[in-house]
C-alpha cells in the first residue's frame, strides 16, 4: 500500500519546480525534491535482490514518476555497502515455470521502462553492484560510485548463465566491445578504480551523499535542453537494447527459461545456495 504526500505545482519541466513528493513502501522510497529531481531508494534487506514482487514495486514507482514533470531520477540504496546484489536466486533455483516466466517478463518491464524514460537517469552506487545490480546502473545515463572495497560487473557466467543480447548491448554501449566480451566471458567483477578506468562508471564519490550530489549535477546539465530533443536523441542512442527487448520479448523469455532449467545450471545454483547458507551460519 502506498503512503503518498504531495505538495506541488506543475510548471515547465526545466523551470524551477516548487514541489515535494514522497511515495513510501516497505521496499522502495521515492521522493521528488523542490528542484524536481526524483530519488528512488531501494530498501529490500539484506541485499536489494530482485524477486517478482520487488520488480513490480519498482515498475510501479517508475510509472508514478513518469506521470510527473521531473528533471530526472537517481537510483540508490538505503542498505549500507550494497547497491543491489542482483536477481533473487530463489526465483530461479528449483522454480515454478509459470512464475519463472512472469519473473523474467517483469525484469524486462523494469528495463524497458528505465531505458526509455524521457528524463535523465543516474545511479548513485553506494556499494556492491554485481549481476542485475550492474545492469540497473547500466540502464542509467550516468553512474557515480562510492569509493571503497566494492565490486561491480556481470558475473552470470560463473553460474553457467548466459547474458541475454539486450544486456550485452547495454554493456557495450557503455564500455568498449572488447572490454565487454572479456568481462562477460570471465564473469569479471571490477573494483571501483578499474570500473572508472574502463568507463563502467563515470565518477568516484567520497560517500553516498557525494554520489547523489554528483548525480544531481549531471541531471542539471539538461535544464536548458528541450525535453523532446533530448528524449528522442537518448531513445535513438539506446535503440538496440530497446528494440531487442520489445521485438524479441517472448524469445528472450524462452531463452532465459531454457538456460535456467538446464541441469548443469541448476547444479551450479544448488552449490551457490549451499555456500550462502553456510556463510550465514558462520
Amino acid at each position: 500500500m502506498y503512503f503518498i504526500r504531495r505538495a506541488w505545482k506543475c510548471t515547465n519541466l526545466w523551470s524551477p519546480i516548487k514541489r515535494s513528493y514522497t511515495i513510501q513502501t516497505p521496499v522502495v522510497d521515492l521522493t521528488v525534491d523542490n528542484e524536481g529531481i526524483a530519488t528512488l531508494t531501494m530498501q529490500r534487506p539484506p541485499a536489494n535482490t530482485f524477486n517478482l514482487e520487488y520488480l513490480h514495486e519498482i515498475t510501479n514507482s517508475l510509472n508514478e514518476i513518469s506521470k510527473q514533470k521531473v528533471k530526472g531520477v537517481i537510483l540508490t540504496s538505503a542498505i549500507p555497502n550494497i547497491f543491489s546484489a542482483g536477481l533473487d536466486i530463489n526465483e530461479f533455483y528449483k522454480p515454478d515455470l509459470q512464475r519463472l516466466e512472469n519473473f523474467w517478463s517483469s525484469v524486462q518491464d523494469v528495463f524497458i521502462k528505465l531505458l526509455d524514460l524521457d528524463f535523465a537517469t543516474a545511479a548513485a552506487i553506494n556499494g556492491h553492484a554485481p549481476a542485475a545490480g550492474c545492469v540497473l546502473s547500466l540502464s542509467c545515463e550516468y553512474r557515480a560510485m562510492v569509493n571503497g572495497n566494492y565490486k561491480i560487473g556481470l558475473n552470470e557466467a560463473a553460474l553457467g548463465i548466459i547474458t541475454t543480447p539486450w544486456i550485452q548491448a547495454m554493456m557495450y554501449q557503455v564500455i568498449p566491445m572488447k572490454h565487454t566480451e572479456t568481462a562477460l566471458t570471465t564473469a569479471k567483477l571490477f573494483d571501483v578504480d578499474e570500473a572508472l578506468q574502463i568507463g563502467l562508471i563515470d565518477e568516484i564519490a567520497s560517500n553516498k551523499e557525494d554520489a547523489i550530489n554528483r548525480c544531481k549535477q549531471y541531471i542539471r546539465k539538461f535544464d536548458k535542453i528541450p525535453l523532446h530533443a533530448r528524449a528522442l536523441t537518448k531513445q535513438r542512442m539506446r535503440q538496440t537494447p530497446i528494440k531487442i527487448l520489445r521485438e524479441q520479448r517472448e524469445e528472450d523469455i524462452r531463452m532465459f527459461v531454457d538456460v535456467v532449467m538446464n541441469p548443469s545450471v541448476q547444479d551450479n545454483l544448488k552449490d551457490y545456495v549451499e555456500k550462502l547458507k553456510n556463510k550465514k551460519k558462520k
